[in-house]
Formats: structure tokens, sequence, C-alpha cells
């Protein structure tokens, strides 16, 4: 017993640390916090912008792409900042604090419709919450990597990370829609909400998250981070330089693109296929969108088993197999009409698809780390501030198609908000965003994943030649 405490201190010793359940929880409740406050944005602001706010879909899918060329120029600033400085409060976790707050702000705002149809209006609100959430993702992300090398504990932490960002995806997808009926209980037929529903449950869900935050960075401890004189020369070049040099980065980042372009296409439409191709009421599309969340809860915990059985490469085939099936499914039963009535086929479509969605694109954050280390192995700087960075970039330019795409579609199909019914074009343009572009999607993702080579062991050598190398 205790020769495997001493090899377990000595293992801590070098960065091999053991987190608590309490440090994964607390860990996970930031991405609970930024899910709650993001995913709303993600799921609802398009619909909120066209069906509420009152701007046009085509408008308003250029309005997320010039947001998205915003952050291309401000996510490497984020990620050299944090590297080259050193707050009091932590050199990541302050971020939660210092820049949580004025994100909740933003995301209150955005939904505000005091200035109803204002582009101005909107654009400095989206533009100042997509700036803030950068503020506090880009050091999140970094912060993954500042706890422990031990890949083991990675994969636990990541497991409870995206559990807990589910429960917030949950919260989000199935809430939202009871919670708006519950401030406008007149409105029963559709999402478009009076406006001071949309606003008060913002705000609500706001405020929550910003409380999950402070929590998140009262029990995280930076522990694995290079001492200050070696980040103290951090440029902003460095991006690149390691985007060059950094191979498993970048076949993270374009796995990253069309993951996030997949998972924002099929969000933001999911309101629109409810309420037009299945003519459904806001109680059918809460469960219809908490079913891309409840999988989670069922898989998320067997993530460290599946792994050990199948691999990292083979987790990923199985689970990018069964969205894509989840997916065909759903098309499938949309085009008959006798079935897409059946509105429990529908769910179990969704239930399908979500559960291939939520294990591979929750464990592709248990990546991060490694190709954090891979950096340092080559070039001796642990600069997890601008790899968060630079995948940061790459997950919002996903997200950008996200936003882009199905505002293009809409308009392309003659998506006509103010009709009760919509064209049959229309409705195969809303049925493309939510099974056929994503399933596409999830093709090319399945080619980028297999070209990944850092697997556990050797990333786990990688690490300890690391440690040896910096006593």
């Amino acid at each position: 017993m205790e020769a495997a405490i001493s090899s377990q201190e000595a293992r801590a010793a070098k960065g091999f640390h053991k987190l608590s359940m309490l440090q994964c929880i607390g860990f996970g409740s930031g991405d609970l916090a930024q899910n709650l406050i993001y995913q709303t944005i993600s799921m609802y602001l398009l619909f909120f912008y066209t069906n509420v706010y009152g701007l046009d879909p085509a408008v308003a899918a250029v309005m997320f792409l010039i947001v998205r060329i915003v952050d291309v120029i401000w996510d490497p600033l984020v990620g050299t900042f944090v590297d080259k400085h050193d707050p009091k409060l932590g050199k990541y976790r302050s971020y939660l604090v210092l820049g949580g707050i004025p994100l909740t702000g933003f995301a209150i705002l955005c939904f505000w419709n005091g200035f109803s149809g204002s582009l101005l209006y909107a654009y400095i609100t989206y533009v100042g919450l997509s700036m803030c959430y950068t503020l506090v993702n880009v050091p999140y992300g970094a912060l993954n990597a500042s706890l422990t090398r031990d890949t083991d504990e990675i994969t636990k932490l990541t497991s409870v990370r995206m559990f807990m960002a589910n429960l917030g995806g949950l919260a989000v997808g199935m809430g939202i829609p009871w919670v708006l009926k519950m401030f406008d209980p007149t409105e029963t037929t559709d999402m478009s909400m009076d406006d001071s529903a949309w606003f008060t449950t913002m705000t609500i869900y706001g405020c929550i998250g910003l409380a999950l935050l402070f929590f998140c960075f009262s029990q995280c401890r930076e522990r694995v981070v290079m001492d200050k004189s070696a980040t103290e020369n951090v440029k902003v070049s460095d991006l690149w330089m390691e985007f060059v040099h950094n191979r498993p980065l970048r076949i993270l980042a374009f796995f990253f693109v069309t993951a996030f372009a997949m998972m924002a296409v099929g969000n933001a439409a999911g309101a629109y296929y409810i309420n037009y191709n299945l003519g459904g009421s806001a109680d059918e599309l809460s469960i219809f969108m908490g079913l891309g969340s409840i999988p989670a809860f069922i898989f998320m915990p067997m993530i460290p088993a599946i792994k050990k059985i199948v691999g990292k490469k083979g987790m990923f085939y199985i689970f990018l197999i069964t969205a894509i099936a989840g997916m065909a499914m759903l098309y499938a039963i949309s085009m008959i009409p006798a079935l897409r009535e059946q509105m429990w086929l529908v769910y179990t479509a969704q239930f399908v698809k979500s559960t291939g969605v939520i294990v591979a694109t929750g464990y592709m954050w248990a990546l991060v780390p490694e190709v954090i280390s891979y950096g340092e192995y080559t070039h001796g700087r642990r600069i997890s501030g601008i790899v968060n960075a630079l995948t940061g970039i790459f997950y919002k330019a996903g997200m950008a198609l996200g936003g882009v795409v199905p505002g293009l579609v809409l308009a392309f199909v003659g998506f006509d908000k103010n009709a009760a019914t919509q064209t049959p074009f229309a409705e195969q343009g809303i049925l493309w965003l939510v099974a056929v572009i994503p399933a596409i999607l999830l093709i090319l993702a399945m080619f980028i994943i297999s070209r990944y080579e850092l697997e556990d062991d050797v990333i786990d050598r990688i690490n300890e030649e690391i440690e040896s190398r910096n006593k």
C-alpha cells in the first residue's frame, strides 16, 4: 500500500495529478454555464432574429458570418494575452469571473427587443457577446490542460465535463420552450413568443450560468503550466507557427470545423423543422431538442470503458456512424407523411442521431490537452492559450457555417416567416438542414479523425519525456 501511495505521489510530482470528483464537477460546471448561455444563442438566436426581432434570414446569415470574421482576429489576441500574463486570481481561471460578467450581460441584451429590427443593435450585442465568450472559453479550454497530464484523468474529466455540458444542452433544448411558454401562456403553436418572454428567459439562464462560472472558478487550480519566463515572449504569430508544425493540432482543428458546423446547422434548424415540417407545438419542440442531450446521461459515463475496449479511433467511428444512421432515419421518416405523423418515430431517430453526435463531439475535447503536450514536446513551450485560441477559431468557423448556411438555405428555398405553412420546397430545405447537410459533414469528419495519430501510449510516453526533460 505504501509503495502504491509513493508511486502516485511520484507521478503527481511529474504532473500526473489525480483529480477528485468535486474537482471534475467543478470544472464541468464551467461548460454547463457556457452551454446555458451559448447553446441558447446557437439554438434560438437565428429564430429570434427572424420571427421576433424582424430580420430577414439572409441579413441574419451575413451578420453571423461577419461576427465569425471578427472572432478570427480576436481569438488569437485573447490566447496570446492569457498565455503571457499571470493574474493573481489564476492564470486561466480568473477569466471565468472577469469575462463571465460581461458575457452574461451581452447574452441578455441579445434577446432584448427594445430596438426591434435595428441591425446596428443586433451587431453591437452579438459582437460583444462573441468577444466575451472568447474571453471565457479560451482560458477555460486552457484550464483543462493545466489540471493534469494523466490521460486517464483527462478522460474522466472530459466525461464529467461533457455530462454537465449536455445537462446544460438539455436545460436549453427542452427547457427554453417550456420557460417561454410559462411567461407567454397564450402562445401554443410555435416559438414566436412575446419578446418579453424571450428577454426574461435569457435573464434567468444567464444569471444561473454566471453563478456556475463562479463555482468553477472556486474548484479549479492550475498545476501544469509553464514558468512565466517561458511564456513572456509568446506572440500572436506563434499561433500560425503552432498550426504549421503541430500536425495532430491541424487534424483536430479541421475536425472541430466539421463537427461544430454539423451541430450548429442541425440545432438552428430544429425549431423550424418542428414548427413547419411537422406542425408541432412548443411542447413537442421541447422534447425534440431535449433528446439532443439526453443520451449524454447514458453514454458519457461509459466513455472510459468504451475507449478501453475499442480504442480512441474505434470509438469515434462507431458513434459517427451511429449519428449518420440517425440522420438517415430522420430523413426517411420525414419524407413519408404517414410516418412523420408518428412523433415517437421522430423522437427515436433524434435519439439515435444525438447518441452518436454527443459521444463523438464530446470526446474530442479530451484531445486538446494531447495536442498541447505534443507542441510542448516539439518546441518546449506549453502555450495552452494559443492552442485553445486556434481550436476556438476553427470551432467558431464551424459555428459560422452553422449560422450562415441555415439563413442562406432558408432564403434560397423561399422561407416565409409570415406564412403558417411553408411551400414543399421550403420544407425540403429545412429537412436538408436537419439531416442531409449534417450527415455529409459527419462523413467528412470521419475521414479527418482517421488521420489522428496520438494514441494513448504515444501521448503517455510524450508526457513522461517532457517531465523528465523539465526535471
